[in-house]
């Protein structure tokens, strides 16, 4: 509810003029509610038919534990050399000709049609009958036996490696175990929600933006649609680095450490899948740390200088975050996450300082266009001194004349203080310029 009321506060206080009452804000919110719910049914529906083949992806982590197991087991000195699938069709046939007697086994490794085959089974065979014997009487007991020197190397070099030869070696691990009778089908329907939340993630975050974007400006919108598309293949290369490539080994390392505690890996099926699926996800989750960086970084909250000089608190973050999504709790699986998200910080931080060089770059460009356009305007314009009248200063210690002055003083204004330097005398001029002055004529008088 806390989270609704904060996202109805960001869509109000961003467009103030055009405020929507509440109930058009709850209108908003069915609406987009209703179109996840009917997009995951959708989904879901369409990823429920492929229902075996999910469980198989989903299982192939498991299988690739048991095949590098098995692997790591074979003998690779042996003068016959084996591989895994060898190795288990030979296993098979010896578990099969178990009970046959000596004639019958000869017959039936003879029906078989493949010498190559027929040898390792029958090596299996006696191997497995060496195991039983106490380690020390081993070699003595292969020595003794009334075969060819070929045979006699293969066995003991698997009795150096110890390859299972158990039906029931790799524990339930082939066929896991479910304690209720609708657990299969609700690890069915629950794998076939988490494919449909993948599957239609760009329209669900669609959706969710369509309610969200009209509180955001413009720009901030500019920033968000790049940042989904980025997010999505984050989310997919998170999700797909976890199980091609983090997922197997975990699961080797537990399988190993119990085998080494002498438990019994009887892993059920409804507690692997659980693992399985938050662990992808959730890798899916935390490579999404570069798009919230960037999106901080794009709308200002965040800088290089803050990222650069927090980095040390940022890796504690990172760790703890680890620590609380990884869905157990030991230490190895926190650091196989927290790995990838210190290298992705770290590249946030080279990026930050990219875009803080782009910024630098782009205002120095604007301050330079803007000084040469400057220029070019100064220069196309003439210039106020050029354009204007020559206006000659008055002499310096005298005053403008005033007619209306002269007439309040008592003169016609012809004085010394206004005409320092006397006009020139004409002498065929009968005026002479030095005669007293005609009486001034009253300001109201017709001339």
């Amino acid at each position: 509810m806390n989270l609704l009321k904060k996202i109805i506060e960001l869509r109000e206080h961003a467009h103030p003029d055009h405020e929507k009452p509440f109930l058009e804000h709850l209108e908003d919110l069915r609406t987009m509610i209703f179109r996840i719910v009917v997009t995951l049914l959708v989904s879901m529906i369409v990823c429920f038919s492929f229902n075996h083949k999910l469980m198989q992806f989903f299982r192939h982590p498991v299988d690739e534990v048991l095949l590098t197991q098995t692997k790591a087991t074979l003998p690779t000195d042996a003068p016959r050399p084996v591989d895994v699938e060898k190795w288990e069709k030979a296993r098979k046939i010896e578990h099969a000709s178990m009970n046959l007697t000596a004639e019958q086994r000869a017959l039936f490794y003879q029906s078989l049609g493949d010498e190559e085959l027929a040898f390792q089974a029958r090596s299996v065979s006696l191997y497995r009958a060496a195991l039983a014997l106490p380690e020390d009487k081993r070699d003595a007991f292969v020595n003794e036996v009334a075969e060819n020197d070929v045979f006699k190397q293969q066995v003991k070099a698997l009795l150096r490696t110890k390859p299972t030869t158990e039906s029931d070696g790799r524990g339930n691990l082939r066929m896991m175990s479910a304690l209720k009778p609708t657990e299969g089908f609700m690890l069915s329907m629950k794998l076939s929600f988490v494919a449909g939340i993948v599957v239609s993630f760009p329209l669900l975050l669609m959706y969710i933006l369509q309610f969200v974007l009209p509180g955001l400006h413009s720009n901030e919108k500019k920033v968000l649609w790049p940042a989904m598309a980025v997010g999505f293949g984050l989310f997919l290369s998170g999700s797909m680095f976890a199980y091609f490539l983090v997922l197997p080994r975990t699961l080797l390392f537990f399988y190993q450490w119990s085998g080494d505690m002498g438990i019994s890996n009887d892993w059920r099926i409804g507690e692997y899948i659980s693992f399985a699926t938050q662990f992808t996800l959730l890798f899916g989750v935390a490579f999404e740390l570069p798009v919230v960086v960037m999106v901080f970084v794009k709308l200002g909250l965040l800088g290089y200088e803050t990222m650069s000089r927090t980095r040390s608190y940022a890796i504690v973050a990172i760790f703890v975050a680890a620590a609380v999504l990884t869905p157990t709790p030991d230490v190895p699986t926190q650091c196989v996450m927290a790995a990838p998200m210190i290298v992705l910080y770290e590249i946030c931080i080279w990026l930050a300082w990219f875009e803080r060089r782009k910024n630098r770059l782009k205002e120095a460009q604007e301050a330079s266009e803007s000084a040469e356009s400057a220029a070019r305007r100064a220069a196309s314009e003439p210039a106020a001194s050029e354009s204007a009248a020559v206006v000659t200063p008055e002499p310096a210690g005298h005053l403008p004349y005033d007619p209306y002055a002269a007439d309040e003083a008592g003169d016609d204004g012809w004085n010394q203080k206004y005409f320092p330097q006397a006009l020139p005398t004409d002498p065929t001029d009968p005026t002479d310029p030095t005669d007293p002055p005609a009486p001034a004529k009253p300001r109201d008088q017709d001339p």
